[in-house]
């Protein structure tokens, strides 16, 4: 049994799950948005917006902590330079999930993920 059990596994071990979100936000910082299936967005989401809150204040400290999380140097940059500027005054809700519909090939629900501001 399951009770109380959180989280999707996507039938990957735990550092390939690691390695997942981590690309995936990678990949949602520097382009904003992208399109990915529904399953995977709505478990981004929660680990996206965590890094946004961690980089609206900018200090070494938090800059290490997110590093931590991405290693990409230019989603770090982006992230504390650009997106959360945008979130400074908002206590959370930052990114938005768009239903689009099913794939062609699988039949799997997709989505697009993307920054609300």
């Amino acid at each position: 049994m399951r009770h109380r059990k959180a989280g999707r596994k996507f039938h990957r071990t735990t550092n390939q799950r690691k390695a997942l979100f981590r690309n995936l936000a990678i990949s949602l910082i520097l382009h904003e948005r992208i399109r990915t299936t529904e399953a995977k967005a709505k478990s981004l989401r929660p680990y996206v917006e965590r890094l946004v809150t961690i980089a609206r204040e900018d200090t070494e400290h938090h800059r290490r902590l997110v590093r931590a999380r991405i290693p990409d140097e230019r989603a770090v940059a982006k992230l504390f330079e650009v997106i959360a500027p945008r979130f400074q005054g908002q206590p959370g809700g930052y990114t938005r999930i768009y239903k689009l519909g099913t794939r062609r090939g699988d039949g799997a629900p997709m989505a697009l993920i993307e920054f609300v501001a």
